[in-house]
C-alpha cells in the first residue's frame, strides 16, 4: 500500500508541476515595426506625434542605443529571430531560407513553442517569400499558420490617386480608406487580428504572439488624417545635408533606388547616383514618414489597450532605421547610425515601474532572443561556440541577454554593436542594384562597429563563393566621434590625430568578425 501511494504521489507530482509552471508563466508579445528609426516623442523627437508609444515607454525600460545587424528587412529579421549574425547565416539578401542554406536553427518563437507556449504570428514578422520558405517558417515557429492580412497583396499595386484621379505607384500616398482595395490597409487588418487573438485566447498554455507592422516602410500609405497632423514647413531644416559628404567613401553610399522608382519621383530628373533631391521633396518625404509613424502608433495604441499588463511581457522594436536626408541619403541600405539605430522597449510584470527607465547600454537585435527567454524564465540559451560549425549548434545565441541589465547588474560594462552591409562594387550602381545586391553579386562587405564613443566602418573585399573576406583589400574606411558628431558628418579616418583610435578599433573589429 505504501509503495502504491508513493507511486501515485510521483505521478501526481510529474503531472502537476508542468501545469503549475504554465499557470505562473507569463504571456509574451513581440511587436516589430518596419523601418522605424526612433522618431518617437519619448526618445526626444519634438516633431513626432506618438502618444501611445510614448505612454508605453513611460512604464517601460527603453534602450537609447539599440542597433540592427543589417539595415535590410529579411537579413535583419533572420538575424533577430534566430539569434545569429548575418555572417553566420550567410543571408544578406531575400533569396534563401536559412534552414536549407545555413542550418536548421531554432528560432525565437520555435523555442517558446518547444517549451509549451502557443505561438502565433500576425503580419510581417519573418520577411515573406523565399527567405521564410513562403510559409513564415510554419510549422516550425508557429502553432498555426501566420495571419497575412488580405489587403497585403495590394501593397505595391497602383492604389495612390494623383491630382487627376489616376491610380499610381507613389512613394507618398495618403488615402481615404473607402477608396482602397477591400476598403482597409494591411496594418489595420493585422491589428484587428492581434486584438481578436488576445481577447479570445482561452487555452491553458501561455502564448507567444508576434505582431509585425508593415509601416513606416515605403510606400508611405496611410489614412489622410495622419498627414494633416504635420506642417510641411516644420521639416524644412530637418538636416543641413543636401549633398553627399566629400569625405564619405563612394562604397558607403546608398542611391535610394526604391525611392527613385516610385511614380511620383521617377520623372523628377534626380541625377544618379548622388541626387540631390529638391528642398520641397525633402520636406515631403519627411512629413510622410512621420505621418506613417503616427499611423502605426495609433494602431499600436488600439492593440496595447487590450494586453493584460499583469501577466504579459511586451517587447517593442524595429528591424532597422531609415535615412531622412542625413548625408543626403533616403532609405536604409547603409552602415550609418540612422539606418541601424532602432527603438527597443521592454515592459514586464516582473519589473513594475512607476516611471520609465532609460538604458544607455549598447544593445543589439540579436540580444532580443536570449532576453525574452530569460524574461519568461525558460531554460537559458547557451552561447554559441565560435570554434564549432554553426550547423552543429542548432539552439544557441550569439547576442547577450539584457535581463541582467533590467535587474541592475552590469550597467557599467562596455558593450559594442556589430553590423554589416554588402555591395556589388565600390561605386553605386543600378545593375546590379548596389542597395540590394544578390548574394552572387556581392564583392564588398562593409563591417561596422558602434562603441560608446565611436562608429568605425571598414569596407573590404568579400568572396561570396566561400563567404570569406580579405581585411587587407580595403575600399573605404570611416570613423565618427559621437561626442562631437552625432550625425556622423565628419569622417576622421584620414586625420592623423585619430590614427591611434582608428587602428585600435580596426583591430577590435577584425578580431570580432574573424571568430
Amino acid at each position: 500500500m505504501t509503495t502504491l501511494l508513493l507511486l501515485l504521489l510521483q505521478i501526481f507530482f510529474l503531472v502537476s508541476v508542468p501545469a503549475a509552471r504554465n499557470v505562473t508563466r507569463r504571456n509574451v508579445v513581440l511587436v516589430i515595426f518596419d523601418d522605424l528609426r526612433p522618431v518617437l516623442g519619448a526618445y526626444g523627437d519634438h516633431l513626432a506625434y506618438t502618444p501611445y508609444l510614448d505612454a508605453f515607454i513611460q512604464e517601460s525600460y527603453y534602450f537609447t542605443r539599440a542597433y540592427s545587424q543589417q539595415s535590410l528587412c529579411a537579413p535583419s529579421r533572420n538575424s533577430m529571430l534566430t539569434g545569429r549574425r548575418p555572417d553566420t547565416l550567410h543571408l544578406y539578401d531575400f533569396y534563401n531560407y536559412w534552414r536549407d542554406f545555413a542550418g536548421n536553427f531554432t528560432t525565437l518563437p520555435q523555442y517558446f513553442k518547444a517549451h509549451n507556449y502557443y505561438t502565433y504570428g500576425v503580419g510581417k514578422v519573418f520577411h515573406p517569400g523565399i527567405s521564410s520558405n513562403s510559409s513564415d517558417d510554419y510549422p516550425y515557429s508557429w502553432s498555426l499558420p501566420t495571419f497575412r492580412p488580405p489587403s497585403e497583396k495590394y501593397m505595391n499595386s497602383p492604389v495612390c490617386p494623383d491630382a487627376s484621379g489616376v491610380l499610381r505607384k507613389n512613394l507618398i500616398c495618403p488615402v481615404h480608406l473607402q477608396t482602397q482595395p477591400l476598403k482597409t490597409l494591411p496594418d489595420i487588418e493585422s491589428t484587428a487580428e492581434a486584438i481578436r487573438f488576445i481577447t479570445t485566447y482561452q487555452r491553458r498554455r501561455p502564448y507567444f504572439l508576434a505582431l509585425g507592422f508593415h509601416k513606416p516602410h515605403i510606400n508611405f500609405r496611410f489614412p489622410q488624417q495622419f498627414l494633416e497632423r504635420f506642417h510641411l514647413k516644420d521639416f524644412n531644416n530637418y538636416t543641413t545635408d543636401t549633398h553627399k559628404p566629400e569625405d564619405m567613401p563612394n562604397v558607403a553610399w546608398n542611391p535610394y533606388i526604391d525611392v527613385r522608382s516610385r511614380d511620383d519621383f521617377k520623372h523628377r530628373n534626380i541625377s544618379f547616383p548622388y541626387g540631390p533631391i529638391s528642398a520641397l521633396q525633402r520636406s515631403q518625404i519627411r512629413q510622410a514618414y512621420y505621418a506613417s509613424v503616427a499611423y502605426v502608433d495609433d494602431l499600436f495604441g488600439k492593440f496595447i489597450a487590450h494586453v493584460n499588463r499583469r501577466n504579459t511581457i511586451v517587447l517593442v522594436t524595429s528591424d532597422h532605421g531609415w535615412s531622412l536626408g542625413e548625408h543626403a541619403e533616403w532609405a536604409k541600405y547603409s552602415n550609418f547610425e540612422v539606418a541601424l539605430r532602432v527603438p527597443l522597449i521592454i515592459r514586464s510584470p516582473e519589473f513594475p515601474l512607476t516611471t520609465f527607465q532609460r538604458m544607455h547600454t549598447i544593445a543589439e537585435l540579436v540580444d532580443i532572443y536570449p532576453t525574452l527567454v530569460d524574461l519568461a524564465h525558460l531554460p537559458p540559451l547557451p552561447l554559441c561556440n565560435a570554434s564549432a560549425p554553426a550547423y552543429e549548434q542548432l539552439t544557441c545565441r550569439e547576442g547577450k541577454s539584457l535581463y541582467p541589465l533590467l535587474q541592475g547588474v552590469g550597467l557599467g560594462e562596455e558593450y559594442v554593436a556589430f553590423s554589416q552591409y554588402p555591395r556589388p562594387g565600390i561605386e553605386p550602381t543600378k545593375h546590379p542594384n548596389s542597395d540590394k545586391p544578390k548574394l552572387l553579386n556581392i564583392k564588398v562587405m562593409g563591417y561596422s562597429m558602434r562603441t560608446t564613443i565611436f562608429r568605425y566602418t571598414l569596407w573590404v573585399r568579400f568572396h561570396a563563393q566561400n563567404f570569406s573576406r580579405d581585411w587587407n583589400d580595403v575600399f573605404g574606411e570611416e570613423l565618427y566621434d559621437h561626442r562631437l558628431d552625432m550625425g556622423e558628418d565628419i569622417n576622421l579616418a584620414n586625420i592623423p590625430e585619430f590614427d591611434e583610435a582608428r587602428m585600435r578599433l580596426k583591430q577590435q573589429l577584425i578580431t570580432a568578425f574573424s571568430k
